[in-house]
């Protein structure tokens, strides 16, 4: 009855359509800082909070050799985004539709899983990255397809028991993006597509952008690892490459205003308001007790740890600092991305900042970003407190 009446009065003497009301000229200097620097060719940002969009701009150039310009439409490989965008949204729908439980083995949908002492993992375990399955594995030395990989995290032995250690393993949310298909009878690309995407207006995210210009897409990196060509509209990572572009843990493409409609729902409750609707604006797509669920550092988790349920909340600093900077509350959520790419919410504030980038262009080894994107929500978070 309280939520309604606030969310009554909000539309009431709020304006939908948010006024920025800040000078965020000292934040887009910095951010042409980082590409004169060369960390990144080129980004987007949007901050917004649980009504919409406070700030949307686009820097910079595609790539450093092109004078295709970023715009807010140019599609950026979102990387392990996709492990939240995606995955974990997914994941939220079937657990609140009773699909599935979090303390479901995960046999249970994945019979051959269970060999190797890999019986008791549960779907828990996963998205808290506490499975004890290793990091990472080369598949594209060894697999072919998808079922490839599949088949290939299920003959894997365990590096520690379920539960005891947090090790953050691509192969979680290859599994859970598995585990998603098996239960809905759907390809993960086609699930997301009907049930995540459309519903929220989200047009400008895609798995495979093939019938994208290429110049609204964002190269990421001349990769001489393994494909040896420029990527394009073509994922990064490895594993989802061979598994066709399409896998839980990378695969997705977007744009920061699209990523910012997941951000924004999240922090209303699971309520999405669509700005550029003057009727029937507001539409319910999660319950509140699920975002909750799934934002919140889980407590009850067997190890020490920073992760939520598919995301992670305020983590420890590294010699850099920490990705989502030293200033965001302890009640944050929020994830990072391989190819330069984040998403950090901040409940106490209302907050949430998107950033995206190239930073791999034109190789990995560029790892300015780590030091620059600490500072950059220092920076949003000073100048909206001021």
């Amino acid at each position: 009855m309280i939520k309604s009446l606030l969310k009554i009065i909000l539309t009431v003497f709020i304006p939908f359509q948010i006024v920025n009301a800040h000078d965020f000229s000292k934040i887009d200097n910095f951010i042409l800082s980082g590409i004169s620097n060369h960390y990144f060719p080129g980004a987007q940002l949007v901050v917004g909070n649980s009504r919409g969009i406070i700030y949307s701009e686009s820097f910079g150039y595609i790539d450093y050799e092109s004078d295709v310009k970023v715009t807010t439409h140019t599609l950026y490989d979102l990387a392990s985004l996709t492990k939240v965008i995606a995955t974990t949204t997914a994941i939220m729908k079937l657990y609140e539709e009773k699909k599935i439980d979090l303390y479901d083995v995960v046999s249970y949908y994945i019979p051959e899983f269970e060999k190797n002492g890999k019986k008791y993992i549960r779907i828990r375990n996963l998205l808290l990255h506490n499975s004890g399955l290793r990091a990472w594995i080369p598949f594209y030395q060894t697999c072919e397809s998808k079922d490839d990989v599949i088949n290939a995290i299920c003959d894997e032995t365990l590096v520690s028991e379920p539960g005891e250690v947090t090790i953050y393993s691509d192969l979680n949310a290859v599994l859970l993006g598995e585990i998603i298909e098996r239960v809905t009878g759907m390809s993960l690309d086609d699930y997301c597509e009907l049930e995540i995407f459309k519903p929220l207006g989200m047009n400008n995210t895609f798995f495979n952008p093939k019938d994208v210009n290429r110049n609204s897409i964002a190269p990421t990196e001349y990769d001489k690892i393994w494909r040896g060509r420029l990527l394009q509209g073509e994922v990064h990572d490895e594993t989802a490459a061979v598994m066709g572009g399409v896998s839980g843990n990378a695969g997705l493409f977007s744009t920061a205003e699209d990523v910012a409609v997941i951000m924004q729902m999240l922090l209303n409750h699971g309520d999405y308001i669509n700005q550029n609707s003057t009727n029937d604006n507001e539409k319910h797509f999660l319950s509140e007790l699920t975002v909750e669920k799934f934002t919140t550092k889980e407590l009850s988790s067997e190890t020490s740890s920073s992760r939520a349920f598919g995301w992670d909340t305020k983590p420890e600093p590294t010699k850099w600092g920490r990705p989502c900077g030293e200033l965001i509350s302890e009640n944050c959520f929020g994830h990072t991305g391989y190819t330069g790419t984040s998403v950090w919410a901040d409940k106490d504030r209302d907050l949430f900042i998107v950033f995206l980038t190239n930073r791999v262009f034109p190789t990995r080894d560029n790892l300015g970003i780590l030091e620059f994107r600490p500072e950059l929500h220092n920076m949003i978070i000073e100048l909206l407190e001021n």
